[in-house]
């Protein structure tokens, strides 16, 4: 039997990724014409949901278990942390306010990276749970 707070915090993080996908769009991150500067974020983005996508339904089949998505959460804040809250990066959260002219706007989505963030390091600490305790 699958974990359904493990699914559930799994399908939160999807979502959570899409509406953060939509803010990196809202902000112009990924311009049409595509690019040789616009390819590689659409390539991660493509992965990144992709990932999710089937490893949820490898998860559903007993493909794979928690350890797959402790691996994949702790990832994804690595990734988070380097994104957007590295000293070596230019997408801060201070940046991702400013980038609308409607502060409710970017409180929105300085609020929905964060709650991202938090949901990934949950996942990862919960799926670790599972894992050490040989719920598969």
């Amino acid at each position: 039997m699958r974990d359904k707070i493990l699914i559930t915090l799994v399908v939160l993080i999807i979502i959570l990724n899409l509406g953060h996908t939509a803010d990196h769009f809202a902000r112009g991150d990924f311009r049409w014409p595509i690019t040789v500067e616009t390819v590689p974020p659409i390539i991660v983005t493509l992965a990144i949901n992709s990932i999710l996508g089937f490893g949820l339904y490898f998860y559903h089949k007993n493909r794979i278990g928690p350890l797959f998505w402790a691996i994949v959460a702790g990832i994804g804040v690595a990734l988070g942390w380097l994104a957007h809250f590295s000293p070596f990066t230019e997408q801060t959260p201070q940046y991702i306010y400013r980038a609308y002219e409607a502060p409710a706007v970017g409180w929105l989505a300085v609020a929905w990276l964060a709650a991202l963030m938090l949901v990934l390091i949950i996942t990862a600490i919960y799926a670790e749970y599972l894992w050490a305790r040989g719920l598969h």
